[in-house]
This record gives C-alpha cells, sequence and structure tokens, in this order.
C-alpha cells in the first residue's frame, strides 16, 4: 500500500539524486548475468521439457517472460535517459514505458505457477 509519502515524493515536480560513482557499473553488471542466467535457464528448461513434462515447459515460459523482463528495464532505463536529455526534462515516454515494468513479472510468476500444478510425482 502506498503511503502518504510516497505519493507526496511522486507528486514532486523535480526530484534530484546524487549518483554513486559505481551505479552504472553495477546495475549494467547485474543487468547481463541476470539476462545471461536467465537465457540459459530457459535453454535448459525448453531442453529438458521432453524428458521432465509439461512442467519443465511451463518454468520455461517463466525464464523467457524474465529475459523480456530484463529487455524492458534496459529500454526503460534509454527511454528515461533519452526524454530527461532531449526532451527538456519530460518523461511522459518513460512514465508510459515504465507502468508497464512489472508486466513480465507477473507473466512469469503466472507461467510458474502452471508449472508447479502440471508437477506430478517424480517418474
Amino acid at each position: 500500500m502506498i503511503s502518504l509519502a510516497m505519493i507526496n515524493l511522486l507528486a514532486q515536480s523535480s526530484i534530484s539524486a546524487t549518483r554513486p560513482t559505481f551505479f552504472i557499473v553495477i546495475v549494467v553488471s547485474l543487468l547481463l548475468a541476470g539476462g545471461v542466467a536467465w537465457l540459459i535457464a530457459a535453454v535448459l528448461g525448453f531442453a529438458r521439457a521432453r524428458a521432465f513434462g509439461p512442467s519443465a515447459r511451463w518454468f520455461s515460459y517463466a525464464a523467457v517472460c524474465l529475459i523480456i523482463y530484463h529487455l524492458h528495464f534496459v529500454l526503460f532505463g534509454i527511454v528515461t535517459y533519452l526524454s530527461a536529455t532531449q526532451n527538456g526534462g519530460d518523461a511522459g515516454m518513460a512514465l508510459e514505458i515504465g507502468s508497464f515494468f512489472n508486466l513480465f513479472i507477473v507473466f512469469g510468476a503466472i507461467c510458474s505457477i502452471m508449472g508447479f500444478i502440471r508437477l506430478t510425482s517424480p517418474r
């Protein structure tokens, strides 16, 4: 639930912060590591789905959703940067893209739930 302080923070017209020197390195490293790890999980899941049944396929779909989530995060960052530097600080396009920020997390959770539902006893 959003608190009154959070609503007040979001309602402000300009927010400034000092970026730590290591921020870009950490964010890019974690995005790359997460994207590569979920790509490996998706490839292994689809390769092993025939041996382990439909539940493995659903978990692979969840991994693909999280790959798309990482790509969406990168797109959101690029659009936010471009809108802040080129449009005089207008973040309208960034907010349009950012409003669907957790969509693929929800899709991945639904796919994981389906994977657990389809999970049967070991063979």
